[in-house]
Protein backbone atom coordinates (compact mmCIF):
# COMPACT_ATOMS: atom_id res chain seq x y z
CA UNK A 1 0.00 0.00 0.00
CA UNK A 2 1.35 3.42 -0.92
CA UNK A 3 2.35 5.72 1.93
CA UNK A 4 1.82 9.46 2.19
CA UNK A 5 3.02 12.18 4.55
CA UNK A 6 0.76 14.42 6.62
CA UNK A 7 1.86 17.70 8.20
CA UNK A 8 -0.08 19.06 11.17
CA UNK A 9 0.43 21.99 13.49
CA UNK A 10 0.03 21.75 17.25
CA UNK A 11 1.20 23.48 20.38
CA UNK A 12 4.84 22.65 21.11
CA UNK A 13 4.15 21.62 24.73
CA UNK A 14 1.26 19.38 23.64
CA UNK A 15 3.48 17.76 21.01
CA UNK A 16 6.22 17.14 23.57
CA UNK A 17 3.74 15.65 26.07
CA UNK A 18 2.07 13.49 23.42
CA UNK A 19 5.42 12.25 22.16
CA UNK A 20 6.43 11.33 25.73
CA UNK A 21 3.13 9.48 26.23
CA UNK A 22 3.54 7.56 22.99
CA UNK A 23 7.07 6.57 23.93
CA UNK A 24 5.88 5.44 27.36
CA UNK A 25 3.26 3.12 25.87
CA UNK A 26 5.68 1.83 23.23
CA UNK A 27 4.48 3.46 20.05
CA UNK A 28 5.41 6.33 17.80
CA UNK A 29 3.24 9.37 17.20
CA UNK A 30 2.76 8.07 13.64
CA UNK A 31 1.38 4.80 15.01
CA UNK A 32 -0.93 6.66 17.40
CA UNK A 33 -2.34 8.88 14.64
CA UNK A 34 -2.70 5.87 12.33
CA UNK A 35 -4.65 4.01 15.04
CA UNK A 36 -6.88 7.04 15.48
CA UNK A 37 -7.49 7.32 11.72
CA UNK A 38 -8.26 3.61 11.29
CA UNK A 39 -10.70 3.55 14.21
CA UNK A 40 -12.39 6.75 13.01
CA UNK A 41 -12.86 5.37 9.49
CA UNK A 42 -14.01 1.95 10.75
CA UNK A 43 -16.58 3.41 13.19
CA UNK A 44 -17.46 6.48 11.10
CA UNK A 45 -17.19 8.69 14.19
CA UNK A 46 -14.62 10.29 16.47
CA UNK A 47 -13.75 7.32 18.72
CA UNK A 48 -14.08 9.23 21.99
CA UNK A 49 -16.44 11.70 23.58
CA UNK A 50 -15.75 15.36 22.93
CA UNK A 51 -17.05 17.57 25.68
CA UNK A 52 -16.45 20.90 27.33
CA UNK A 53 -17.41 19.32 30.65
CA UNK A 54 -14.23 18.02 32.22
CA UNK A 55 -15.36 18.10 35.86
CA UNK A 56 -17.17 14.84 36.76
CA UNK A 57 -19.28 16.81 39.23
CA UNK A 58 -21.18 18.20 36.22
CA UNK A 59 -21.75 14.83 34.56
CA UNK A 60 -25.31 14.01 33.52
CA UNK A 61 -25.50 11.18 36.07
CA UNK A 62 -24.38 13.38 38.95
CA UNK A 63 -26.67 16.24 37.93
CA UNK A 64 -29.61 13.82 37.94
CA UNK A 65 -28.59 12.54 41.38
CA UNK A 66 -28.42 16.10 42.69
CA UNK A 67 -31.87 16.90 41.21
CA UNK A 68 -33.35 13.82 42.93
CA UNK A 69 -31.69 14.70 46.23
CA UNK A 70 -32.96 18.30 46.03
CA UNK A 71 -36.48 17.06 45.26
CA UNK A 72 -36.33 14.73 48.28
CA UNK A 73 -35.19 17.62 50.48
CA UNK A 74 -38.00 19.81 49.11
CA UNK A 75 -40.48 17.03 49.89
CA UNK A 76 -39.23 16.84 53.49
CA UNK A 77 -37.62 13.46 53.02
CA UNK A 78 -34.08 14.56 53.98
CA UNK A 79 -32.47 14.01 57.35
CA UNK A 80 -29.78 15.88 59.25
CA UNK A 81 -26.65 14.15 60.49
CA UNK A 82 -23.45 15.08 62.21
CA UNK A 83 -20.33 15.65 60.16
CA UNK A 84 -17.75 12.95 60.66
CA UNK A 85 -14.08 13.68 60.09
CA UNK A 86 -10.79 14.51 61.77
CA UNK A 87 -11.24 18.25 61.50
CA UNK A 88 -14.83 18.23 62.79
CA UNK A 89 -14.35 16.27 66.02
Amino acid sequence: MAQTNINIRMDEDLKRSFDAFCEEVGMSMTTAFTLFAKKTVREQRIPFEISTETDPFYSAANMERLRRAAAEMDAGLGRAHELIGDDHA
